[in-house]
């Protein structure tokens, strides 16, 4: 009964979204991938596989050590990664080649997650993040298919809509095998939405493992790839929002008055929008250039627009500070232990409820600072560029209270292996 009301509420919906749909396909190309979303694709022979699920960047990237660590724990079981974006499955061909196969997430249909559960053959299922697929989900759990939510989270903006639903909710969370909660706030919500206490652990957020590997030479690899004088200071603000690039500019505007030379690189959040950005840069009399025209393209004073996808974490790598969008307006932010795990000063606004845990952990430690508006961002800004000792001791603070919460990947390959690799071998 529950399952059938999702389900004619989801076509409902799916059939209202086609004409948009429709119209991103024929005006910026984007592909329906409908045999995919329906469930077709290869049946997958042989032994059956770990199945990763990851929506789509960030989640796609903070798989990375989860899917190295199933390489250890389970070298001879095949790996397929499913995300619902583009941008999420262009990560996983860059991160991963040819050694995990990548697949599109159906359509939340009876008919399409059977078809996609016959043709992946999965041993397993780690999703990443708090992936609540009823009809998919139960798929699995016809099929004996044991599944994990892994960095689960309960948001402050979703829970209350949970809240509402949870007589229908329980059922779905019945059909999880265990989950790995990034906080005790976490583990409580889902436990309160109907999720049974024994199967619900907290392991910590694995976002604060993200490798940071290569330092100095990292630096100087991507100063050269983006054109960039080797002594000029550089800021970068990343993952922005409409809303936040005017305040960006405006704060790196009247920075320059005090940082001759300085060098701006902005990374929207959302690729689709690099066009407007650059308009935006440029009717700010600024000259701007995009990632992928350098370094054949003379960088000069422009401001450099990131327009590719997966490469941020590692060209924060030349930044002196750097600022973390969805922060100054209210999305919710996005991952600032990246910078953070890099050395770098740390700014973004107050709305950082997607990332609570970590906001908190950076500002306690001294390794971040919370801005309000484009008054606020300069002035922490300038202050940081203009005092090299300060800089480098709450870019050491940052790193610090970030690796101090390493042991979540660990934890939740403990999960996978109690709960995952051991039921399936059984």
């Amino acid at each position: 009964m529950i399952h059938g009301v999702y389900t004619a509420a989801l076509g409902a919906a799916l059939l209202a979204a086609t004409p948009s749909a429709l119209y991103r396909r024929v005006s910026r190309g984007v592909p329906l991938r409908l045999p995919q979303r329906l469930g077709y694709g290869p049946r997958r022979t042989g032994r059956p596989c770990g199945w990763i699920h990851a929506v789509s960047v960030g989640e796609s990237i903070a798989a990375v050590p989860i899917v190295d660590g199933l390489r250890r724990l389970a070298p001879d079981v095949p790996l397929v990664m499913t995300t619902v974006t583009e941008t999420g499955a262009r990560v996983v061909g860059d991160r991963f080649g040819r050694s995990v196969e990548h697949r599109f997430f159906p359509l939340d249909l009876p008919g399409a997650a059977r078809r996609a559960i016959e043709a992946i053959n999965p041993a397993f299922v780690v999703c990443m993040e708090t992936e609540l697929w009823p009809n998919v989900l139960h798929a699995l759990a016809r099929r004996d298919v044991p599944v994990m939510i892994a960095n689960g989270r309960v948001s402050d903006r979703s829970y209350p809509r949970y809240h509402a639903v949870r007589r229908f909710l329980r059922p779905v969370l019945a059909d999880v095998r265990v989950f790995a909660m990034q906080s005790r706030v976490d583990a409580d919500r889902i436990v309160a939405l109907g999720a049974a206490p024994e199967r619900v652990f907290v392991t910590g957020n694995v976002k604060h493992e993200a490798s940071a590997d290569g330092g100095g030479e990292l630096a100087d690899s991507w100063r050269a790839r983006l054109g960039l004088d080797a002594a000029g200071p550089i800021w970068i603000a990343g993952s922005t929002h409409r809303g936040e690039e005017a305040i960006v500019l405006a704060a790196h505007e009247r920075a320059c008055a005090s940082s001759p030379g300085l060098r701006l690189i902005l990374a929207p959040r959302h690729p689709e929008r690099v066009a407007e950005v650059v308009e935006l840069i440029r009717a700010h009399g600024l000259p701007a250039v995009r990632r992928t025209e350098l370094p054949a393209a003379k960088a000069a004073d422009s401001v450099v627009v990131v327009d590719t996808v997966g490469e941020l974490a590692a060209i924060y790598a030349v930044a002196d500070v750097v600022f973390v969008g969805g922060t100054l307006v209210p999305v919710g932010g996005h991952n600032m232990l990246e910078p953070a795990l890099r050395g770098k000063p740390v700014l973004f606004g107050p709305h950082t409820t997607n990332f609570r845990e970590s906001a908190e952990l950076l500002v306690a430690g001294e390794g971040a600072r919370i801005v309000h508006d484009a008054d606020e961002l300069t002035t922490a800004l300038t202050r940081w560029l203009d005092d090299a000792d300060l800089r480098a001791t709450t870019g050491a603070a940052a790193r610090a209270a970030a690796a101090s919460r390493h042991g979540a990947v660990r934890e939740t390959l403990d999960l996978i292996e109690r709960f995952l690799l051991k039921a399936t071998a059984a």
